[in-house]
């Protein structure tokens, strides 16, 4: 966890792909909300970066799957992002994925508009 929150912050530093968190966890939140479990990742894709192919997102994106591999559990990796893209971003992610964990390991494909955000969530498999 500590590697991939490294990589991600000398990324968003080189310029590359300046990743944003998505959820804040402000004191308006539900009880309902605190109920569902915390992505153990969850960061948007630049779309600049996406669009390039850049290799930096790409380590990142093998670094997510090496993540779930180390998850005691079923993981998701939900990929948010145009139908296109999914190909590229999949093997990206199957790349870091231990073969031994890959049964565990479920991709999520989620199609979005071209305004609304890239996004990449790893989290407990519901």
């Amino acid at each position: 966890m500590r590697s991939l929150i490294c990589l991600l912050v000398v990324a968003a530093l080189s310029g590359c792909a300046q990743l944003q968190a998505l959820r804040s966890d402000g004191p308006q939140q539900s009880a309902s909300a605190t109920q569902t479990p915390t992505p153990v990742v969850d960061f948007t894709i630049p779309p600049d970066a996406l669009g390039a192919r850049d290799p930096h997102l790409t380590a990142i994106l093998g670094k997510v799957g090496a993540v779930a591999s180390k998850q005691s559990q079923p993981t998701t990796i939900r990929v948010a992002a145009l139908a296109q893209d999914f190909p590229y971003l999949n093997q990206a992610i199957k790349r870091g994925i231990a073969p031994s964990r890959a049964a565990t390991i479920r991709l999520e494909d989620l199609a979005v508009g071209s305004c609304q955000p890239y996004r990449i969530q790893l989290g407990p498999t519901e």
